[in-house]
């Protein structure tokens, strides 16, 4: 059988790194992942989705991710089933972290945001750079 989720998506907020009774470090995150499709408003539709990350992938998190850093998560789902404070039977999905990535580089954040507009991969310095049709022999 096969249980493996991949998402990507903004953290919601600051990871909370907390250590189990054994001294086991772990991390919890929620990330904002919008759906591919419009709602019938037009609107993009977010679900926000609950991460659970042991051991140094919970260090990880904690130490380079923060409130609205994009996230790739990879995974498997799990339910985890509990009781309230009135004692009623609730039931939780969450996603247990294997592998988390960088989604964007924070240089490339801070550039977009402060120009207003996508940053431009294309050159300004950079060993790549666009061609075009008029530049004669492609390189493969």
């Amino acid at each position: 059988m096969l249980n493996h989720i991949v998402l990507m998506g903004r953290l919601v907020r600051d990871p909370e790194l907390r250590y189990t009774q054994s001294d086991i470090p772990v991390a919890s995150f929620t990330l904002a992942v919008d759906r591919d499709y419009k709602g019938e408003n037009g609107d993009t539709q977010t679900d926000f989705i609950d991460c659970v990350a042991w051991r140094q992938t919970g260090e990880f998190v904690s130490k380079y991710f923060s409130k609205g850093s994009m996230a790739v998560v990879s995974g498997r789902l799990q339910l985890r089933d509990w009781q309230d404070k009135e004692g009623n039977k609730r039931r939780n999905a969450e996603v247990i972290v294997g592998n988390i990535y960088f989604g964007s580089s924070k240089k490339r954040d801070s550039d977009a945001s402060a120009e207003g507009s996508a940053p431009d991969y294309t050159g300004g310095g950079s060993a790549f750079r666009e061609l075009s049709d008029s530049d004669g022999d492609l390189p493969f």
